[in-house]
């Protein structure tokens, strides 16, 4: 906040709370524009969510035209847009490759790292943030403010700082253990920002499964298309203990959180009157498992959704193949929030300026999964953050920097 001062001599021009994609995006962006630059991370080290995205293979960015692209932002891709035509997929590859980790494009337009985790990425982006002059403080908690002052938890005891510009960037409210845990939202609220209700993005789905599932725990279902609503989506996702999940279920999962049925169709590559006509032929002493198995080719885990949620099963082979290619799924709704990817909800459009600061708090920016938007896995939601924060990180420094604004001085 401009004009003011930092207790305890200790002063800094920029504060960065929140060390993840978004908010190391944010601090180099305002290193890059000549500012003293702190980031205050909670956790015992930094980008924890990030570095667990990357245990499975990091998904930096997919490479598509830019309106596909933008579009999977739904109704946040208007005031998006000029922060990801700043840094859309070639700027993130850019990025990458400058920090010394090449990328290669899967046949889904998907981009990784080579290395395929987060950790060399990682460790070389932090290098860079130091040789900046970018300080990086771990395991000091933001608790709020007292005033006009950002306050702090730390090993040293209690701390109170009055920077000369702050961007936030503390995520969502999914994986508390990694650091996102949406305990700022009442703190923003009281200070007059408008925040939208937390709602869980990206998420699995509760099965309340038969006895006979359990052996197909773990398994995984290729090959099938889902529909919630309007929204048909082919992908893979897993069999769990406690319902469905994996990269299939979330892409139709913001459909299914508002109240879409979902059915699955389980022979995607056939047309109803073909399933009908292959199932028709005589099985002879064939048990109906090995039917289906030789007919329509259905491995053993779409076998066993088939018997678990498409019971009794109908004689009539055309029957049979309609239940095949649109088979209903009881489940009892999304997982509990704090095991999504992600979340929708957060600090709403309408409460920051273009540049992303808050209208309610003059020299506070936002960043990253804090800000009202939701975008399924497969590189939009890195991407999201990589642009929010460098967009915040630039239009804070533009705003701290600007002529006449006063420098905080200690007291």
């Amino acid at each position: 906040m401009a004009g003011n001062r930092q207790e305890r001599g200790a002063r800094t021009a920029a504060m960065v709370i929140g060390a993840g994609p978004a908010g190391l995006m944010a601090a180099e962006a305002l290193a890059d524009a000549g500012m003293a630059v702190t980031v205050a991370e909670a956790k015992p080290s930094p980008a924890r969510k990030f570095l667990m995205a990357g245990k499975s293979g990091l998904n930096l960015t997919k490479q598509e035209p830019a309106p596909r692209f933008r579009a999977a932002y739904a109704e946040a891709a208007g005031w998006l847009a000029p922060m990801l035509d700043a840094c859309g997929p070639e700027a993130v590859q850019d990025w990458a490759r400058q920090l010394g980790q090449e990328v290669f494009t899967g046949s889904s337009g998907r981009v990784f790292p080579t290395a395929m985790k987060a950790s060399p990425l990682l460790r070389a982006w932090l290098a860079r943030l130091a040789d900046k002059g970018v300080t990086l403080r771990t395991r000091w908690r933001w608790t709020g403010w007292e005033g006009d002052a950002l306050a702090f938890t730390t090993p040293g005891g209690h701390h109170v700082l009055r920077p000369a510009v702050t961007v936030l960037a503390l995520g969502g409210a999914s994986w508390a253990r990694l650091g996102s845990d949406g305990a700022w939202a009442p703190w923003l609220s009281e200070k007059g920002v408008g925040i939208a209700p937390f709602r869980p993005a990206n998420m699995g789905i509760s099965v309340r499964w038969s006895a006979h599932m359990r052996p197909h725990f773990g398994l995984p279902v290729k090959a099938t298309a889902l529909r919630a609503g309007r929204v048909t989506r082919r992908g893979e996702y897993v069999i769990s203990e406690r319902g469905l999940e994996g990269g299939g279920i979330y892409a139709v999962s913001r459909a299914l959180r508002d109240g879409a049925a979902l059915a699955i169709d389980l022979a995607p590559d056939l047309a109803v009157e073909e399933a009908a006509h292959r199932l028709s032929r005589p099985r002879g002493k064939s048990s109906l498992a090995n039917h289906l198995r030789k007919a329509l080719g259905l491995a053993p885990a779409k076998r066993a959704l088939l018997m678990e949620f498409g019971r009794p099963l109908p004689d009539d082979p055309a029957a049979l193949a309609r239940l095949i290619k649109a088979l209903p799924v009881a489940h009892d709704g999304p997982r509990p929030m704090d095991e999504a990817i992600s979340t929708a909800g957060g600090v709403r459009a309408d409460s920051v300026d273009p540049g992303l600061m808050l209208h309610a708090l003059p020299g506070v920016f936002v960043a990253g999964e804090m800000l009202d938007w939701e975008a399924p896995t497969g590189g939009y939601l890195l991407t999201g953050c990589f642009a929010t924060g460098l967009w915040a990180g630039r239009h804070a420094a533009a705003w701290a920097l600007s002529p006449g604004r006063a420098e905080p001085s200690s007291r």
